[in-house]
């Protein structure tokens, strides 16, 4: 198992926080090279198909479309950077939109006590795959492999197997579907999720600690960080917020698909490390990871426009997954997970 590894130095788990980064520095080319990428996107995009890429609609498609992506990503943020992993996060997802819409649809409980419940659901995920990693020292991408398969067997369960496609209440829809300001409310969730995170990994201590126990997690207990505390935060987070991208899911969808977490796995994971190869390199930060989700769906999008064939996502996807990962190792900045 690999993850990226974090700004605290080896052998020291917490301490002053970081000196301010220069300017210089912070925007040299190799630590925004995903914004020259992005632009000369753009460029060759709206050379080749003008007519249909440079478009507001298309604009407008990219950015409402990414959005449930990005949260998805900034899900695995806390985690990836205690060094754990989050397989289960499809699995959260999944499980959030069968059961907001089984409680709208079927139970008729209201929209805000079906969105309660349903994360009261998500904290308690978050919880069982804190109890394998943290007390029976379960790796954490086995432990949350595993309890992504029981997720999705928990989902086919819950809906007998059936799609939830009727009885979702309008008012719940235009929670996802309406505009403030032009932006669609499900960018609007994305940004204020990504707020609240850049929040406490950039400014609060807990996200300091973090990094720090992600980086050499036994000498951040013998600075008396509480790794495994942290640890159990982290995945509670980040089921929470794969539960609530579940419920935006839903909200702008208005219906239920038994698998519609699952695709959103591998994107999510591209995301969060191809991102953390910009602006604060080999650590996962809420910016790169935004950029990186953004980036990637301007390039889909533009060969979508030129033709390519449907495969060309996982294609993406799956080949940005492997250029992040290979970028960490060859800068030193990754390391292995025991």
């Amino acid at each position: 198992m690999t993850v990226v590894d974090t700004p605290a130095a080896e052998g020291r788990a917490a301490g002053p926080a970081p000196a301010p980064r220069r300017p210089a520095r912070f925007l040299s080319l190799s630590n925004v090279s995903l914004l020259f990428i992005w632009a000369v996107l753009i460029l060759v995009f709206g050379i080749l198909v003008p007519d249909t890429f440079l478009t507001v609609n298309t604009f407008r498609t990219v950015l409402a479309g990414q959005a449930i992506t990005a949260i998805m990503a900034l899900a695995l943020l806390m985690p990836i950077a205690a060094a754990q992993f989050d397989l289960s996060i499809a699995g959260s997802m999944g499980m959030g939109i069968v059961l907001v819409a089984t409680f709208l649809s079927k139970l008729e409980t209201g929209v805000v006590t079906a969105m309660v419940l349903t994360l009261l659901v998500g904290v308690a995920i978050g919880l069982v795959n804190a109890f394998v990693v943290v007390r029976l020292k379960v790796n954490s991408f086995i432990a949350t492999l595993g309890s992504g398969s029981i997720l999705i067997a928990g989902i086919q369960w819950v809906t007998g197997g059936q799609q939830i496609v009727t009885g979702i209440p309008e008012g719940f829809t235009d929670l996802g579907r309406h505009e403030v300001l032009s932006i669609p409310l499900s960018v609007v969730y994305m940004f204020l999720i990504a707020a609240a995170m850049w929040y406490v990994l950039e400014l609060r201590q807990t996200g300091r600690y973090l990094y720090a126990a992600g980086s050499n997690k036994e000498a951040a207990r013998l600075a008396g960080v509480r790794v495994d505390r942290l640890t159990t935060i982290a995945l509670v987070v980040s089921a929470v917020i794969a539960t609530v991208a579940g419920i935006v899911f839903v909200m702008r969808i208005g219906s239920a698909s038994l698998d519609a977490g699952t695709p959103y796995l591998l994107p999510a994971f591209a995301a969060a490390f191809l991102g953390a190869t910009q602006f604060r390199q080999g650590n996962v930060n809420v910016l790169g990871t935004l950029v990186a989700v953004y980036v990637l769906a301007t390039g889909v999008k533009g060969v979508q426009l030129i033709g390519a064939p449907f495969w060309v996502d996982d294609l993406f996807n799956g080949a940005a997954l492997i250029i992040a990962v290979a970028l960490a190792v060859r800068s030193g900045q990754q390391k292995s997970l025991v």
